[in-house]
């Protein structure tokens, strides 16, 4: 369960990304002994920068929106304008972290611990490799950051991790090292299995668009970061 979800700039497909925010917002609502809808914890909204774009024409308001703003709509400007109640902060446009770093940064301030980023791919490869190297970072802080968008669900995972085939984000996972050889890595319940492989980056092509065979699979390695990505297309 994510306790903080951040709209970054980057390419979004609308449909996609009002669904999936409207399903994890609705995971943080349960039935009290009555049968009445009780809210079990509250799932904070960050607009990074052009990111406030989105939420123009939406039911949602970010509680937070961080950025240089640069790059933002004149509709995305009024929309600042119109919510007050949205807390702004503005960030000078020479800094050292990108707009969805600061994002996370000042979320983790807040006490965030499982972030969710949308907006974090698209045609900007650096920015794409720069948000991949945030899930490194985050791993660093004892936190989780998680990317996604309609065709991708990107993480780093743990050792040990069980994955269900039934409830899967999409029909294809694929890992890879992030920085550094990932030791040991064994791959169970999958149509193509790894027992205990060294995976370097130059092997790019030997865990790419692997299937779940088994209902549960278990990934598992001795040390290294290993980023899964779960995809649809």
């Amino acid at each position: 369960m994510f306790d903080t979800v951040i709209i970054s700039g980057g390419n979004i497909d609308r449909d996609f990304a009002l669904v999936f925010l409207k399903e994890i917002l609705k995971e943080n609502w349960k039935k009290d002994e009555k049968g009445r809808k009780a809210k079990t914890n509250e799932v904070r909204l960050v607009a990074a920068d052009h990111g406030v774009d989105f939420f123009v024409g939406t039911d949602f308001v970010p509680d937070f929106a961080i950025g240089d703003f640069d790059s933002i709509s004149a509709s995305g400007k009024a929309f600042m304008q119109k919510h007050p109640e949205m807390q702004v902060i503005r960030l000078k446009p020479e800094k050292d972290d990108s707009d969805t770093q600061s994002a996370c940064r000042f979320a983790f301030e807040k006490g965030a611990e499982k972030i969710l980023i949308l907006g974090a791919t698209g045609s900007r490869l650096d920015h794409v490799i720069s948000n991949l190297g945030l899930l490194v970072w985050a791993k660093d802080c004892g936190k989780k950051i998680v990317l996604a968008d309609a065709n991708n669900y990107i993480e780093l995972i743990e050792s040990g991790r069980m994955l269900h085939k039934t409830g899967q984000f999409g029909k294809y996972v694929s890992f890879f090292p992030l920085g550094s050889d990932v030791e040991q890595l064994s791959l169970s319940g999958f149509k193509y299995a790894l027992q205990n492989y060294h995976l370097r980056a130059s092997d790019c092509g030997l865990t790419v668009s692997n299937e779940m065979q088994e209902e549960c699979c278990r990934v598992e390695y001795a040390s290294g970061n290993l980023i899964m990505i779960q995809s649809r297309d």
